[in-house]
């Protein structure tokens, strides 16, 4: 099983690229742009990575992003985290990244968007993987500063798929965010946001009903709600799950309480993903792993996640066909529940 895992092709749709920092490149940035760490060692600075919930998450998560200066920060950052989804047979990749955390330090927004769209355009060229590029607005800032993000973005549409909702969900609810949703739907963007993770039920219900999202980042409290269940399999709401950093973050007690599964077989257009791989714990074939180790599904049911990825990205028909065909032509050579 662990051998069909790893060569599973995958599709990842839930990915913060500052999030994929792993200490040793940490360490590299911020010896070549003359920055101090809190950390003496990377041993040091991996052993930091520890989290009691969200926010005790974010606090390290935006102290390592200090490093991210130059426009060659953001490309190495990007190209770092492609050469993990060559490794884990990643042939798509939809990634979130989050300029307010670096225009709030005086980083050019060009800077950062420069360097992360390059990286992916070498990618799709020289490692065969394509993307998609997801502008997130920090929920826990004003709706204002994130028009003004917003704002910032428009020489940039071509090169940005849709905008997201992440950062602290607790306290800061989707209705907070709804005019400059609306607003970016008019500019021809799509939408997604972060609902269900810590946060309530009635989160998700309002992402949908007044950001008119085409995705939800996570989701997992949906079961708290059985009629929004019923409604998620009815109308194929993608959730894109992120297992590891679920237990992590201390969603579940532990992946054998993990809800992926049952979501699955109630028909929801589940999806795994990695999430902040860097701090979590694992790239996307560890989140495969864990979830199988725990939960035993059938080889049928990790196929249908990738499946459900592709049916829930932001890719065009004859794309989704050939990443579709690239899967059937795997399942024919390797499929097999017995």
């Amino acid at each position: 099983m662990e051998v069909f895992i790893r060569r599973l092709p995958k599709v990842e749709l839930h990915l913060h690229i500052e999030g994929s920092l792993e200490p040793e490149l940490m360490f590299e940035m911020a010896e070549r742009n003359g920055i101090s760490l809190p950390y003496s060692t990377i041993e040091e600075a991996r052993n930091a990575y520890q989290f009691e919930d969200l926010q005790s998450f974010l606090n390290i998560y935006y102290q390592g992003a200090n490093v991210l200066v130059t426009e060659r920060d953001f490309f190495d950052l990007t190209w770092a985290y492609l050469l993990r989804c060559k490794a884990d047979n990643v042939i798509h990749t939809e990634i979130f990244f989050d300029p307010q955390t670096h225009t709030a330090r005086g980083i050019a927004f060009d800077t950062v968007i420069n360097g992360i769209f390059h990286a992916l355009r070498q990618g799709e060229k020289e490692l065969g993987i394509t993307s998609k590029l997801i502008m997130c607005f920090l929920r826990h800032l004003s709706e204002e500063e994130a028009l003004e993000t917003l704002a910032q973005a428009e020489p940039h549409l071509n090169r940005i798929v849709a905008v997201g909702l992440d950062s602290s969900e607790i306290g800061h609810p989707p209705a907070k965010f709804q005019r400059v949703f609306t607003k970016a739907l008019a500019m021809g963007l799509k939408t997604v946001a972060h609902a269900g993770e810590e946060g309530p039920a009635s989160n998700i219900w309002d992402a949908m009903n007044l950001l008119n999202v085409s995705r939800i980042d996570h989701g997992v409290q949906c079961t708290e709600d059985p009629v929004l269940v019923a409604d998620l399999a009815k109308s194929r709401m993608p959730l894109t799950v992120c297992p590891l950093s679920n237990i992590k973050l201390r969603v579940f007690d532990s992946m054998s309480d993990h809800n992926i599964l049952t979501l699955l077989d109630q028909g929801l257009c589940v999806t795994i993903n990695s999430d902040d791989p860097a701090f979590f714990g694992g790239y996307m074939t560890d989140n495969f792993l864990a979830v199988n180790n725990a939960l035993h599904p059938s080889r049928s049911q990790l196929v249908q996640l990738t499946r459900n990825a592709i049916e829930a990205s932001f890719i065009s028909d004859e794309e989704a066909n050939t990443l579709n065909a690239a899967l059937d032509e795997f399942w024919a050579n390797h499929g097999n529940d017995a």
